[in-house]
């Protein structure tokens, strides 16, 4: 029995082995013919901080009382076209699977609000606190110019579209009151524990654009260390939604490492 399975193990590398000679032999000549053409691959992975952002800040807004920037991760690829061959200037197109997500406490004023109580939506102007929790899943196209002034250091900048896979907009507010319909109108209050979530996934826009830049530094051969930040030009909101009466945009620092082929 030893003697069948050393024989089956034998005949398994005796496969096994040339497959894999092969397979070597074709991807380096796939990256030899890459070089050839001015062509360079890399891979990165890094994390988001940031969130979305009404800019300037509106005097809705009165304090924020807290922020949680949650873990988003950012996995995605590129491929760079050198134009020159030092290289130095290049453009590049790339794909990226990332999160998009933050917690927010503030303290508002006149704050747009729409809250579910007892299983009906009331619409108003709301006082006191918000709990508010935004997340997003996107597929990010990046289009970026490439300048690589020495052999260490690699400068980006570009735009991008993102497509939203699945979105949340969602909290509560408490310590307050609502004015039902304008700000003169019928007053709800909400003291000690009595609270109201809302929840806005409906009227978040599936379709993102912006502007990004960052730069990269080559630790070693093939990895660098990367930062990165992208700036939303778009109201997270549709152009439809009125309750939240100024626009929100991402405004996100990734920070990871590259992996150059």
């Amino acid at each position: 029995m030893k003697f069948k399975i050393n024989a089956i193990l034998i005949a398994a590398l005796a496969i096994i082995a040339p497959i894999q000679a092969q397979a070597h032999k074709e991807t380096t000549h796939a990256l030899e013919w890459s070089i050839l053409h001015g062509l360079e691959y890399e891979i990165y992975a890094g994390v988001n901080i940031g969130g979305t952002a009404p800019i300037p800040l509106p005097s809705e807004i009165r304090k924020i009382n807290g922020y949680n920037p949650m873990l988003n991760l950012a996995i995605g690829g590129n491929v760079t076209k050198w134009i020159d061959t030092a290289p130095k200037w290049g453009f590049s197109i790339g794909i990226c699977f990332e999160n998009k997500g933050m917690d927010t406490k503030s303290t508002v004023k006149n704050y747009g609000m729409e809250i579910i109580q007892d299983g009906s939506r009331i619409a108003g102007n709301w006082t006191g606190r918000v709990d508010t929790k935004y997340q997003a899943s996107l597929i990010t196209f990046p289009v970026l110019a490439r300048w690589r002034p020495s052999s260490q250091w690699d400068f980006h900048l570009g735009p991008y579209i993102g497509v939203s896979l699945n979105h949340e907009f969602s909290g509560n507010v408490h310590d307050g009151y609502l004015r039902e319909g304008d700000p003169t109108g019928e007053k709800v209050e909400f003291e000690g524990d009595a609270s109201a979530p809302y929840e806005f996934n409906s009227d978040l826009r599936s379709f993102q654009y912006g502007l990004q830049g960052g730069a990269s530094w080559r630790a070693f051969k093939h990895l660098a260390l990367r930062a990165n930040l992208s700036w939303g030009f778009n109201n997270i909101f549709k152009g439809s939604f009125k309750t939240v009466n100024f626009p929100l945009y991402p405004i996100y620092a990734n920070l990871g490492f590259n992996y150059i082929f």
